[in-house]
């Protein structure tokens, strides 16, 4: 795990003890600090407990507490450390810290502050509504590719404290959400990079222009001289560089030449994937990876579940599980990928209306609605394609399967949430996935 001699002595209230929050807990306890942890679940804390006394076979004193951080008087602590899905605009305990002057902070500040006792590296930041797991993931494939020693974490993968500090050189990847970005004050990143920005999350925002400008705090953390690598409509419309120290260096996504023809690279199909190859190839190029390496790698590249993923061709038919995309704007560039698509769309909604995606609806042979959002979203849909209304993803998968022809693609791209029907988007995917095996 990663250590600092910056957390020594201090106190920390750590709320939430799933993956980031126990490797948070363990690491700042290895780093000889005083840390009172709560989560409702006693099952966590119990696996927290057995899990930081193994690490501290060799350690003399061990200052962890269990406590309800709701009794803790905050005033007393250095930071309270909250996970990411800690609503920081209605959650009570973020406003009693705010409310006695408490930092409050997540794992990645506290991997920004461990940086200086970390060997020579850089740190690239991506973040964006859409195409950020994609995009990290591309780029940690070019480096690994490249032979460079790298590191993948933030909103993906292994939480980064958890990992084994890289050696002189390395460059950790880290994919960063808003939520992420919020509760960052010192992260500054060699190279940050936006992909885009559309509506979502407004939830926790007030209104579009707040979401985006939370988007836009990883550049205002950069120093003068680092590299922005930035959507030009991004910037357009909602200058996001306004807050960007003088003399950072700026490249936009769109200006980057990609090496090669995109559709040697089976898994970056659609417009979408090519302004993230773009995006990932102007990093590898900042990092000094030439561009026969950056072409392999691209070539190679897998992709990731649930995004574009190609699960199977059955009879000429092939079956793409898109289940990460929750809502239009992400469902539109899987739409736009294709000339023949049966589109199984539906769930848990954010909004009445598709707009996103009804530019590509020209490539819709047949859309099949499902879960709570089905019925919306075939009101949307009748009469500009043909629609039916099936409820579930089973009955999706099995009448796709039976009116697909030899060429056309079975597209799961729901637009919509899971939570309806299933536990989370990989549940949803898994699920497909399932059921397109069972036809096999």
């Amino acid at each position: 795990m990663i250590v600092a001699r910056a957390w020594a002595g201090k106190h920390y209230a750590v709320l939430g003890l799933a993956r980031s929050g126990a490797a948070t807990v363990r690491t700042l306890v290895a780093s000889a600090a005083r840390v009172t942890a709560w989560d409702s679940e006693a099952e966590k804390r119990e696996a927290l407990a057995d899990a930081v006394q193994d690490d501290s076979i060799t350690t003399d004193v061990v200052e962890l507490h269990f406590f309800d951080l709701d009794m803790l008087d905050l005033a007393t602590v250095d930071a309270l450390v909250v996970s990411p899905g800690v609503p920081l605009n209605t959650h009570p305990l973020a406003a009693k810290a705010r409310a006695s002057g408490t930092p409050i902070i997540g794992d990645i500040e506290l991997f920004a502050q461990a940086r200086a006792d970390l060997p020579t590296h850089k740190v690239v930041g991506i973040t964006g509504t859409n195409g950020k797991s994609t995009t990290t993931a591309l780029i940690h494939h070019i480096l690994d590719t490249a032979g460079i020693p790298a590191r993948m974490g933030g909103n993906i993968g292994l939480p980064i404290l958890a990992q084994e500090p890289l050696p002189e050189g390395g460059v950790y990847v880290l994919e960063l959400s808003s939520y992420q970005i919020d509760l960052t004050q010192t992260l500054d990143c060699d190279i940050a990079v936006l992909l885009n920005v559309t509506p979502d999350h407004l939830d926790r925002y007030d209104g579009f222009e707040a979401y985006a400008a939370s988007k836009a705090r990883l550049f205002a953390m950069q120093s003068p001289a680092h590299l922005a690598i930035v959507d030009y409509e991004a910037e357009a419309e909602h200058d996001v560089l306004a807050d960007a120290p003088d003399g950072l260096n700026v490249r936009f996504i769109d200006g980057v030449p990609l090496p090669g023809d995109q559709a040697r690279w089976p898994s970056l199909q659609g417009p979408h994937n090519e302004q993230n190859a773009k995006a990932a190839v102007a990093v590898a190029e900042a990092l000094d990876v030439d561009h026969e390496t950056i072409e392999r790698a691209l070539e190679t590249f897998t992709g990731l579940p649930h995004r574009m993923e190609r699960i199977a061709t059955l009879n000429g038919v092939a079956w793409i599980n898109d289940s990460k995309a929750t809502n239009p704007e992400s469902a539109a560039p899987a739409l736009a990928a294709f000339p023949r698509i049966h589109w199984i769309l539906g769930g848990k909604v954010k909004g009445d209306d598709l707009d996103a995606c009804l530019p590509h609806l020209g490539n819709v042979v047949r859309a099949y609605t499902i879960g709570e959002g089905g019925p919306r979203f075939a009101a949307v849909l009748r009469g500009q394609v043909p629609v039916a209304e099936v409820e579930t993803l089973e009955r999706a998968v099995k009448l796709a399967a039976q009116e697909a022809e030899r060429g056309d693609v079975v597209l799961l791209s729901p637009a919509a949430a899971s939570f309806d029907q299933f536990r989370d988007f990989e549940q949803r995917g898994a699920a497909f996935r399932a059921a397109v095996e069972a036809l096999a």
